[in-house]
């Protein structure tokens, strides 16, 4: 039972921090729709990508360098764990301010390439720009937040995400419905969030100095050779959600037109909901699978990838069901049922929750083959199911079904990236008989 209570101890924390961060974007919607209006909501969904960008880069980062530093914590090589959790730090900062820097600059256009429309145009650079001032907080929270989980401490992470939706909902209520200040308000609220939650991890790492630490390192750059193919897999995932509403926006905008992109901005909330349940569930699992490997346990490898899927098979039912009976709920909390669009957006979010069936999988999948160091299959299926296969599913179906074809889309992309799954782990179980491997594992 020791390995399936450690999965549990890391998983939970990591999938309520996801949840948190996941309300929280919804209680930004839910505030800017109720303060200012549909079209500013539409915006806030718009700029969305941006902040899926900044959060990719962040998890690509960290999510490469959790592997390496749990890998060489399970070998007992503290010292070189130590120089990864330093090294990665001042490379997240340096990248961020970089990021934000060309953002600012070309703001409008940066605002136009997402999908801006003339009534949404401010609201997008209002919020955009608002969000990049605070983009070093966004991937220095992240980094620190996997880092604490590689560290040991999940419950530490629940923490400080907590304190960040926390902060988050307080501000966006002060800002949005007492001070009047829209979409600006709201990306500030969220950005003072992201400091709030920095200010957690590094209380944590500076006052808990018996693993990871703060301090100097020694610059070992040619490390991102192995630490970038590790993260592009977890990096993908996180960019799929950005990815995902930057196509539905436009093939909205080309199909339906306007109007619909509130009903699609609900979805996407809902969408960011269970994708970030799957992703916590991924990500919990990852450490102690990589741990486990630097240790040769390569039984409790496999034993982990059991409990992550079971529990995504879990999660998917509970998805589903949320998805089909509780959607005039969940669309009532945007907008009133007095709304034309109402009915449409109920109909809407039932066909696109089919895919909330099958996206854990790919998800689990994905982080196992990271964590076991394996960036080929993870690359493959990240990308599959983020970009290639999504596009692909989204143009035809919406050629074929209309809007009806949108809906369902991205439950075509993740049935095909499903077939891909498969193939990569068949590949990868034909090669290891890891029932006669050696290494007795933790007893179950």
């Amino acid at each position: 039972m020791e390995l399936r209570k450690k999965f549990l101890k890391f998983a939970l924390p990591s999938i309520a921090s996801m949840w948190a961060f996941s309300l929280y974007t919804m209680v930004d919607g839910v505030f800017v729709a109720r303060g200012v209006g549909e079209t500013a909501m539409a915006a806030v969904n718009l700029s969305a990508p941006f902040t899926s960008l900044v959060f990719m880069v962040g998890i690509l980062l960290a999510t490469g360098t959790s592997t390496v530093i749990s890998v060489a914590l399970g070998r007992g090589e503290l010292e070189e764990a130590r120089n990864y959790f330093n090294q990665n730090l001042a490379v997240t900062v340096c990248v961020s301010l970089v990021l934000a820097a060309l953002v600012l600059l070309n703001l409008e256009r940066a605002a136009l390439f997402l999908g801006a429309t003339p009534d949404t145009l401010d609201y997008v650079k209002e919020y955009v720009g608002t969000i990049a001032v605070f983009a070093v907080f966004f991937t220095v929270s992240y980094n620190l937040e996997v880092q604490v989980k590689a560290n040991g401490a999940p419950q530490v992470s629940t923490v400080g995400v907590a304190s960040c939706a926390l902060m988050n909902v307080a501000l966006d209520a002060l800002f949005v419905m007492g001070f009047g200040w829209g979409v600006w308000g709201a990306a500030l609220a969220t950005g003072l969030a992201q400091v709030t939650s920095t200010a957690v991890f590094l209380g944590y790492f500076l006052t808990h100095r018996e693993r990871l630490r703060l301090g100097r390192f020694r610059r070992n750059l040619g490390a991102y050779r192995r630490i970038v193919p590790l993260g592009l897999s977890e990096g993908l995932n996180e960019l799929s959600n950005g990815l995902v509403i930057f196509l539905f926006n436009h093939t909205i905008l080309r199909f339906i037109g306007e109007q619909a992109l509130p009903a699609y901005t609900i979805i996407s909330y809902v969408n960011t909901l269970v994708l970030m349940t799957m992703t916590g569930t991924a990500q919990g699992m990852q450490p102690l699978v990589s741990f486990s490997l630097g240790a040769g346990r390569r039984r409790d490898c496999h034993k982990l990838l059991r409990y992550g899927l079971t529990a995504a098979a879990l999660f998917a039912g509970l998805s589903f069901a949320l998805g089909e009976l509780g959607a005039p709920l969940i669309v009532g909390a945007f907008l009133k049922r007095s709304s034309p669009i109402f009915a449409y957006s109920v109909s809407a979010l039932r066909l696109y929750g089919w895919s909330f069936l099958v996206v854990g999988f790919n998800v689990v999948f994905a982080a196992f083959f990271t964590a076991v160091e394996r960036p080929g299959p993870a690359f493959a299926i990240s990308l599959s199911r983020s970009l290639v296969l999504l596009a692909v599913s989204l143009l035809a179906m919406a050629v074929l079904f209309g809007d009806r074809g949108i809906w369902l889309s991205t439950l075509v992309s993740e049935l095909g990236c499903l077939g891909i799954t498969a193939v990569c782990a068949a590949v990868y179980f034909r090669r290891r008989d890891w029932e006669t491997e050696a290494g007795a594992p933790i007893s179950d």
